[in-house]
């Protein structure tokens, strides 16, 4: 059953901290909803109420964009394996950029990963969880690397340019100030 909280306990922070594989929503009122998979290590418990997530190139730029005209995100993670859970994060966002001078404190929490862009910010204001006893049981290989060998490949410049080219505006058309806060 559905339990609500209004910060992560130290059981929950233990749980995220094992997850290879986490789920970030926005929307604007407006645009379409985007839900995206994440992984890398690239989240981090700052304390109860705050988490923070680096965000590598990608195809597209959806939650930066959402997140300019409106802050809320949920996260979500899955138990694949052992006791079944569901866990959300709901609460509000804004990204850290490279220009902005929290960059480099943030920065330096996560291993360095070729061609990030933003540091999310989540302030927490509900945690929920759930039973989870309908989720799949999976076993964990290991990460892919694909990513990181491309943006390795494409350098500091190429992925400014891609940038410039494929991440600069939502499916929608909200602006995402890559290029602005970034370059």
């Amino acid at each position: 059953m559905a339990q609500q909280f209004m910060a992560l306990s130290d059981r929950l922070i233990e749980f995220i901290l094992k997850q290879h594989l986490f789920f970030v929503a926005t929307a604007t009122a407006d645009s379409r909803i985007n839900i995206s998979p994440k992984g890398m290590d690239s989240l981090k418990v700052l304390n109860p109420n705050r988490v923070i997530w680096l965000n590598v190139t990608g195809s597209g730029n959806e939650t930066a964009a959402h997140i300019e005209e409106n802050p809320r995100m949920t996260l979500m993670f899955c138990a694949f394996d052992g006791k079944p859970l569901i866990l959300r994060l709901y609460g509000q966002a804004r990204a850290v950029h490279r220009k902005d001078a929290e960059w480099q404190s943030l920065y330096a929490q996560f291993d360095s990963l070729p061609g990030a862009r933003q540091i999310f910010i989540l302030d927490i204001d509900l945690v929920q969880t759930s039973c989870g006893m309908a989720v799949p049981c999976f076993e964990f290989v290991g990460d892919r690397e694909l990513l990181n060998n491309w943006a390795e490949r494409k350098g500091d410049t190429g992925i400014k340019e891609y940038w410039r080219e494929k991440n600069q505006f939502s499916l929608d058309g909200i602006e995402t100030d890559i290029v602005k806060k970034n370059i």
